[in-house]
């Protein structure tokens, strides 16, 4: 929240605010280039959670996506099989899975997640392609060894178009086994790889459906009638180089006007939305963006939706996590947003502690030099320039855990703390082949300007860092 000074309690929030706003440059433009959606084939990814085979006899299993041939493997689901889920494919000597089936849009890039099985030696395998519905396959990219105990992700460039299926051969080892699991395929030609509807960067996604305009939180890029509609107005085809945030009405404006003058396309999810990952039946399916920003949620995300939000990143996706401090339930559901992202992080049916980080249960009140200093960071020195400071108007902080997640990495810690796992502002982390970035205040995004009644706070302003950390933040992401 953007308040200097907060008075508190589960009940009733009264806001006392001082800012220090001074006037920000726009942005320089930046060459846009034409980008393709990535959109997940029918059915995909395939998590191996459904279906039951226990042994290892050749035999074809029904799953989600469709049939598959097992030979020489099994479904697993014991602790020694790396999984995401409830279960994986676990191989031995020298099997193989098949699809039985074809995707009919074709297979760009095509990932997926490995493991030895337990305590296992290494093994190699590959991954096979048939355009001709299994007559004969074609060895996709380069022989993968494996030989760690937590699932990494091979990707793989198919390209093909038409009718497609995949095989994954396990080609050495013995009887050492490996795990598999969360297959994506990315669709190419037959209209899976469509352009964005409007402008030519990439594709942003601001959620509305949370509780962002809960008491007097502005969370999203425009309101009209009191709806965070779903496509902001006046249309972004109008935006140039000198528009001001003013434009669209809602408290982080600002970010969207300066991600539109870069040349990307951002949308809203209206509050009654749905937040789905390969659900053609939503028109705001995750699978048609490249970055989902939630700023503050104020309601709990349902199973279904933190299982959406996971595998959209896994599989690809950006998500920006904006967080607030500790008692801050605008809509007294008996929820903060700390807490709301700590259960989507901590019980959800994709995997514990996917990004390497939770949020701790404080409140911040804090400008902070000690950041980050890196010539190579995205984030910190990227290409709206460098990040310097962070201030805190109410926020809280993060633990990181590198054990859970070897990516993550603390971008802005509080001034009196060293540059460890502790009292982190903001971080960044990976998970499958996606990124996170996360921010424990929402002072710093909130631009001053928003509903009518809503009263809010230059933050996005306050010193240039601010805007420079959310842009390249925003930008990394979309990669």
């Amino acid at each position: 929240m953007s308040n200097s000074f907060r008075w508190l309690a589960a009940s009733l929030l009264t806001f006392s605010v001082f800012s220090c706003a001074k006037p920000e440059p726009e942005p320089n433009a930046a060459p846009t280039a034409t980008i393709v959606a990535n959109v997940a084939a029918a059915g995909f990814p395939e998590t191996f959670d459904t279906g039951t085979k226990t042994a290892y006899t050749t035999g074809s299993v029904t799953l989600a996506s469709g049939s598959w041939t097992l030979n020489d493997a099994l479904l697993g689901n014991t602790t020694a099989d790396h999984k995401t889920g409830a279960q994986s494919v676990r191989v031995r000597n020298v099997g193989s899975i098949t699809m039985n089936f074809n995707t009919t849009a074709g297979a760009g890039v095509v990932t997926v997640q490995h493991a030895v099985y337990g305590t296992d030696a290494a093994s190699a395998w590959e991954l096979w392609a048939s355009a001709n519905s299994g007559s004969t396959y074609t060895k996709v990219g380069s022989t993968i060894t494996t030989s760690s105990t937590s699932l990494g992700t091979a990707s793989f460039t198919v390209n093909l178009a038409g009718t497609v299926r995949l095989q994954i051969r396990k080609t050495s080892g013995g009887t050492n086994r490996l795990n598999f699991d969360n297959v994506t395929i990315e669709q190419y030609g037959g209209g899976g790889t469509t352009p964005p509807p409007t402008g030519t960067g990439k594709k942003f996604l601001f959620d509305g459906s949370h509780g962002e305009l809960a008491g007097n939180a502005d969370w999203v890029l425009d309101v009209n009638s009191g709806v965070a509609s779903s496509i902001p107005t006046p249309a972004q085809s109008g935006i140039t180089s000198s528009t001001p945030e003013t434009y669209w009405t809602g408290a982080i404006s600002a970010w969207g006007v300066a991600l539109a003058k870069l040349g990307h396309t951002v949308e809203q999810l209206p509050a009654g939305a749905r937040i789905t990952y390969g659900d053609a039946s939503n028109t705001q399916d995750l699978t048609k963006y490249n970055v989902f920003v939630v700023d503050e949620p104020n309601t709990v995300f349902t199973a279904a939706e933190k299982t959406a939000i996971l595998r959209f990143v896994q599989n690809g996706g950006g998500l920006f996590m904006i967080s607030d401090h500790i008692i801050s339930d605008r809509n007294n559901d008996g929820w903060d947003s700390p807490e709301i992202w700590n259960d989507l992080m901590t019980n959800n049916s994709v995997q514990t502690n996917p990004f390497g980080f939770s949020i701790n249960s404080d409140n911040v009140v804090e400008n902070s030099s000690n950041a980050l200093v890196s010539s190579t960071n995205p984030i910190m020195n990227g290409p709206t320039g460098l990040v310097s400071q962070l201030s805190f108007h109410n926020g809280a902080t993060m633990t990181l855990s590198p054990s859970a997640n070897s990516t993550v990495q603390g971008l802005v810690w509080r001034t009196s703390a060293s540059q460890g796992n502790s009292l982190v502002m903001a971080a960044s982390s990976t998970f499958g082949t996606g990124r996170v970035v996360i921010v424990g205040d929402s002072s710093p995004v909130d631009d001053g300007t928003g509903s009518p009644g809503n009263t809010v706070y230059d933050g996005w302003n306050e010193n240039a860092s601010h805007s420079r950390l959310h842009l390249n933040g925003a930008l990394w992401l979309a990669q």
